[in-house]
């Protein structure tokens, strides 16, 4: 098992290679990439059953990024942990490279399903989850989910019939940093009273500190936490977490790392141009 230190470097280099991977294909989404960093090197480095020489491995557990755009954050820890070359993440984007700018899962070792359309990836884990389920397999699926697209229907559709099916091998993680693609989310529409809400649809839920290693480590650990019960994590998290100009700004929902701020955001994460 990886140290706290280990998980806290590796939630460091995600970060790195996301906002150098923005800078070379001219891209966005790095706010959303760095919010969830720590929750990516938890799952991967600690939690999640799944090994890189073996990515189709039945037992595997399976994690699905419903919040697709910020795949930037998504493809550095696969290539952090070895499912495919670390050169891979230089043609992020790119004209002939192998990585689009979305979750992508063709001919991509790691990544489930093709995600960006926000709303779908929910509904997509319910499945996985209830398959695994009704064949008498041991692994889990883990979906994380931005805040924003939890405004999408389709969402609640998966919410209630999760428990109905006694899906407790199913977590949802709400990458909850307060701000969607055009404005904070309590101004677009608000979220709130968000846990009772899914208390309401029969989940058992628990808030954590989605930058706080312990803190992820005890809720994911220990699920199910309740039998018979899916179990939703909502993370409290800041968007552009570890750039303190990025940092809670809608701005860096779209905006591209460039000039100085590419320079001023590497140097705060330990990097030089």
């Amino acid at each position: 098992m990886k140290t706290n230190e280990e998980l806290t470097e590796l939630a460091r280099r995600i970060r790195v290679h996301a906002v150098k991977m923005a800078n070379r294909a001219g891209s966005c989404h790095v706010g959303s990439s760095f919010s969830m960093a720590e929750i990516l090197s938890v799952l991967y480095g600690r939690i999640m059953n799944v090994r890189p020489e073996d990515p189709e491995a039945d037992d595997r557990d399976r994690f699905v990024l419903s919040k697709g755009h910020a795949c930037g954050a998504l493809y550095s820890v696969l290539a952090e942990c070895g499912f495919f070359p670390m050169e891979w993440l230089e043609s992020f984007f790119q004209n002939g490279g192998r990585l689009p700018g979305h979750a992508t899962a063709k001919g991509i070792p790691g990544i489930e399903v093709s995600t960006g359309s926000l709303g779908h990836g929910l509904p997509i884990a319910t499945g996985m989850a209830l398959a695994a389920r009704r064949d008498k397999d041991p692994y889990r699926v883990y979906c994380v989910l931005s805040d924003g697209e939890c405004d999408e229907g389709s969402n609640w559709e998966a919410a209630m019939f999760a428990p109905h099916h006694q899906l407790d091998n199913l977590i949802a993680i709400i990458d909850y940093n307060k701000i969607q693609s055009l404005g904070h989310v309590d101004d677009v529409l608000p979220l709130e009273p968000f846990t009772d809400k899914w208390v309401a649809f029969g989940w058992h839920v628990v808030e954590v500190d989605g930058h706080s290693i312990d803190e992820l480590t005890s809720a994911l650990q220990a699920i199910p936490q309740i039998t018979g019960k899916p179990t939703c994590v909502i993370a409290h998290t800041v968007k552009g977490k570890g750039v303190d100009f990025m940092e809670d700004q809608l701005l860096w929902h779209y905006r591209t790392p460039r000039g100085e701020e590419y320079t001023a955001a590497l140097a705060q994460l330990g990097e030089v141009a």
